[in-house]
């Protein structure tokens, strides 16, 4: 079986910290993407625990109301991400940074998401840490919190605290945690989960930059699954040529670009396979094979079974 992560011995486990009227476009944003991480490699990379101040209900900023696990006083984990949103500022100070002091060494990372870098901050907890938070409070948390060097960027990590300035810029980070955590591949399949085939103009967020080639020749390896184009026709159809093609490909994924397409192609099959019921032939048709025994022979090689093999542990 070809394996696309690193490898990682336990999975990492999340626990966010929400508070009312936080963002349910955060939320979703930092755990979707850990999901669709888990499915993809079909393990589990990632768990995630929601916890509160007193481990009672909060309601979204759209009136959204999630149950937590646990008070968080009772967390533990690998990370704990503070999410708050709107009146970040209105809550009580002292008791939550006194809360926060008391779990900070429980965890290997802490993490503001949102506004969540002003709460850190409130407790001491980025003291000498680069650090960014939402663009509508970075003037106002840069001038309350001087030991902080605030920055405007998407987000940060410095050493073992992370900060991410809202929802869109949340996706980018976990994108990019999945890339360093288990690869850049497997990130790039997440990514392409939740990302329009037109957005080629938008870097895909992984650890490392490949800017508009890579995603203009994902894109187009995404719509040419079917009919796939050789490497220098692709290379051509997008304005560059082979070998800065490959180069790129290898800077951002560290992959060859016939590698990164037959992987694009099986993980279409994969999704047929599992979500459909056509038959084998006609998913290897769909993702480019001239028949189902060359499809079912890639297929085995990268995921360690073949199609029909899937379908019956699924059932």
């Amino acid at each position: 079986m070809q394996s696309w992560e690193k490898s990682a011995s336990t999975s990492q486990r999340f626990d966010i910290f929400l508070f009312d009227a936080f963002s349910n476009h955060c939320l979703a944003n930092t755990v979707e993407p850990l999901r669709a991480a888990n499915t993809l490699a079909g393990r589990v990379l990632y768990e995630w625990r929601f916890c509160t101040t007193q481990g009672d209900p909060v309601l979204s900023s759209s009136g959204l109301k999630v149950t937590p696990h646990h008070a968080v006083a009772a967390a533990q984990g690998d990370t704990l991400v503070l999410m708050p949103s709107y009146g970040v500022r209105r809550i009580p100070a002292r008791p939550l940074a006194r809360t926060l002091l008391g779990v900070a060494a429980r965890y290997n990372r802490l993490a503001g998401f949102d506004t969540g870098s002003w709460l850190l901050a409130q407790a001491g907890l980025l003291d000498g840490y680069t650090a960014t938070i939402h663009w509508d409070e970075t003037t106002a948390f840069a001038e309350r919190f001087p030991e902080v060097d605030v920055v405007r960027e998407r987000f940060i990590i410095d050493r073992d605290r992370i900060t991410c300035s809202g929802a869109m810029a949340a996706f980018d980070l976990i994108i990019h945690l999945i890339a360093r955590d288990h690869g850049p591949l497997l990130a790039m399949d997440v990514a392409h989960l939740f990302m329009s085939r037109d957005a080629v103009d938008r870097p895909l967020p992984l650890a490392t930059g490949g800017g508009k080639t890579v995603n203009k020749a994902l894109a187009l390896m995404q719509s040419t699954v079917e009919a796939p184009l050789t490497i220098p026709e692709l290379a051509r159809s997008i304005g560059c040529t082979q070998k800065t093609l490959e180069q790129r490909m290898a800077t951002a994924l560290n992959a060859t670009p016939q590698a990164v397409y037959r992987r694009l192609r099986l993980t279409q099959a994969r999704q047929l396979v599992a979500d459909t019921d056509l038959p084998i032939f006609e998913i290897a048709q769909r993702c480019g094979y001239d028949n189902g025994s060359a499809m079912t022979r890639a297929f085995r090689a990268q995921f360690g079974q073949t199609p029909s093999g899937m379908r019956k542990a699924q059932s």
